[in-house]
């Protein structure tokens, strides 16, 4: 959006709970509360959710080790209330499960499983560290199938392998720390459900209901500082992968739908069925992909249950991926646009806790290989803990060691450290009531996003979200992938990493053009892993157009190309000539040039990853309609060596 302050009022409209907004704000829900509500006394959210809390019993594992269990002082208490108390979490990341049912066998030592992702052996220092770091619960992802010989029909997980995932529970529980566990992934045998057998169909539903059964005979007596999630990001698209059926793929989307809801329903019941405290467990159901968007659904149906107020629903925030992901080349977030797409999609899970359902944000991060912090990680996870305040999510960092040091029980980075030290249970609690953290979530969201700049990208001369532009640009990938600017069909100028500098431009018509990209704020490109000239809607607004490089330079200098370079379009609106696309082996069938020909082209016409160091490229191109592409080629042959075209601006 142009305008924060339409922005806002769009939002106040959309929001139900909301009675007015602040200028240049998202929403603001702080004016519908009562005097009273805004005064309410700041001690502690235990006394403000909770019944009196007892002395806790002790509880004795199957494997000897005593710890603490919370009885059944949860019992009366609502899913939003137990949200409120489990604070900010934290996964115990690529542990257990982390997979090795077919290369280490299901006899292995847990230990084999636990370290075989590059993780260290979980201690109770480790764990105790995560507390003492701001974190009050602990999602514990768990790959069952490790101990599991399901293929030769013998579902029962082994014993050890239990022992030890009860273990790292009760170090968990020790801290008072609140436990997840699921079934994650676990090498995709979740793809039987899609298979076109229905036998492999009813194997699955036989391996899901035998593995809960014994998990929740095995953990029963557990009270509710631990929680059963349905399964991770595999209820969805995910049931039609081919991991182990090869005929998977059967289900179309709604077909998803129906599968994933009856998961969760068979999960439900299951549990309930099975007594001891598991009668009264609070649930966290898997969304559809965990994507919020598919989540809100209507197709999404929450399950009966034969307990009120138990339930709980699981979605993944890792928006926008080229930002968070692990391996990812934009290293910087924040403009105005992004907070208003973080605003957006949190805001949709308010039909979830409208509703008295709270939401668990599984899975959030901003990903690197831990020997580093991205620019403006603070300010991403910042805003995301803001709005889980605001709306009463739990926010459950992904880490597989990368923010947090498992082997020294400590937090890596400063910025991230103090970040979950104030955002603990007991700092924020200390402050203000749960009325009182609602409304701050919102006041420091929208500070931030007031102050936020409209681009990082001084040059950006169009947005993706205009038609009525062609804009032409290098999409870039350095060789070690450190550096990049906006790759993909949609011209997107924030995509960029801090320090790069690419000059566009708007194309009006046939004639010749330049673009660039100078890298020196950015230190220099190792070379490029994937490189293309595009043009933003040149399929639309100039459809048959060829693009003819005439002109190529590397910090400066003049430099040929390999091969014959060609016209083609992915997605039938971006026009691209690719530079360096070595995932393209073969010319393509609707590949064009001005002379007709196109034996000889290649998707890469430069050497990629041997360019060296680049300060800065620059692309000369002719832009040539198809009337007169003919002449345009008999004139080129005619050219001499020393011709300077004559560039548009």
């Amino acid at each position: 959006m142009k305008n924060k302050a339409i922005y806002a009022l769009l939002a106040c409209l959309l929001t139900a709970t909301v009675s007015g907004c602040a200028a240049n704000s998202p929403v603001d829900e702080t004016s519908s509360r009562s005097s009273e509500e805004e005064t309410s006394t700041a001690t502690t959210r235990a006394t403000e959710t909770a019944p009196p809390e007892t002395e806790k019993p002790k509880h004795l594992s199957a494997n000897g080790i005593e710890t603490k269990d919370d009885g059944n002082i949860h019992k009366e208490m609502t899913a939003s209330q137990l949200a409120y108390l489990m604070g900010n979490g934290i996964n115990l990341g690529n542990t257990m499960e982390a997979y090795g049912h077919k290369s280490q066998g299901v006899k292995a030592d847990p230990s084999v499983y636990e370290t075989l992702w590059g993780q260290p052996v979980t201690t109770q220092e480790s764990i105790s560290g995560m507390k003492a770091a701001g974190f009050d619960c602990i999602r514990i992802p768990v790959a069952w199938t490790n101990a599991m010989d399901f293929e030769n029909g013998d579902y029962t997980i082994g014993e050890e392998y239990l022992n030890r995932v009860e273990e790292i529970i009760n170090y968990a529980i020790n801290e008072d720390m609140y436990v997840i566990i699921n079934d994650h992934w676990d090498g995709g045998w979740w793809g039987m459900f899609g298979s076109a057998s229905e036998e492999t169909v009813q194997n699955a539903w036989v391996l899901y209901e035998l593995m809960w059964k014994q998990i929740c005979e095995r953990y029963k007596e557990y009270g509710n500082h631990l929680i059963f999630e349905s399964g991770n990001e595999e209820l969805g698209a995910r049931l039609n992968d081919t991991d182990y059926a090869p005929d998977s793929g059967t289900l179309d989307k709604d077909a998803c739908y129906q599968v994933a809801n009856a998961i969760n329903q068979k999960f439900v019941d299951i549990v309930r069925s099975t007594g001891g405290n598991n009668a009264n467990r609070f649930l966290l159901l898997a969304g559809y992909d965990t994507t919020i968007e598919l989540t809100v659904d209507d197709r999404y149906k929450i399950p009966v249950d034969s307990v009120e107020n138990k339930l709980m629903v699981s979605c993944h925030y890792y928006t926008p991926w080229n930002y968070c992901g692990d391996g990812s080349t934009v290293n910087q977030w924040g403009t105005s646009k992004e907070y208003e797409s973080m605003y957006t999609s949190l805001t949709l899970l308010k039909k979830f806790t409208d509703a008295g359902i709270p939401v668990i944000i599984g899975e959030y991060g901003v990903l690197t290989d831990g020997t580093w912090e991205k620019n403006n990680t603070t300010d991403w996870m910042g805003a995301l803990l803001d709005l889980c305040d605001a709306y009463g999510c739990v926010p459950v960092l992904w880490d597989c060691s990368t923010l947090y040091s498992r082997t020294e029980a400590k937090m890596k980075f400063e910025g991230t450290k103090s970040l979950f030290e104030k955002r603990s249970f007991a700092a924020q609690s200390a402050k203000m009531s749960e009325q009182q953290e609602k409304s701050a979530g919102l006041e420091s969201f929208n500070k931030n996003y007031a102050a936020a700049p409209a681009s990082f990208n001084p040059n950006a001369i169009a947005t993706s979200d205009d038609k009525d532009k062609a804009v032409a640009w290098i999409m870039w990938n350095s060789g070690d992938y450190a550096l990049s600017y906006s790759v993909g069909n949609v011209y997107s100028p924030d995509n960029l990493s801090a320090g790069v500098v690419p000059t566009d431009v708007l194309v009006t018509g046939e004639g010749t053009y330049v673009v660039s990209i100078d890298f020196t704020g950015a230190g220099n490109s190792k070379g490029t892993a994937f490189s293309a000239v595009g043009l933003f809607n040149g399929e639309d607004l100039f459809p048959g157009y060829t693009m003819e490089i005439i002109g190529f330079k590397i910090n400066g200098e003049d430099y040929a190309f390999t091969g014959k370079p060609y016209t083609t379009s992915d997605d039938h609106h971006c026009t691209r000539v690719n530079l360096y696309n070595a995932w393209v082996t073969a010319v393509p069938a609707d590949a064009r040039r001005a002379d007709g020909n196109t034996e000889g082209c290649a998707a890469c016409v430069i050497p990629g990853e041997d360019l060296g160091n680049i300060e800065k490229v620059e692309v000369i191109f002719d832009y040539v309609s198809p009337e007169n592409a003919e002449k345009y080629a008999a004139d080129r042959e005619s050219w001499s060596a020393d011709v300077t075209p004559e560039i548009k601006s």
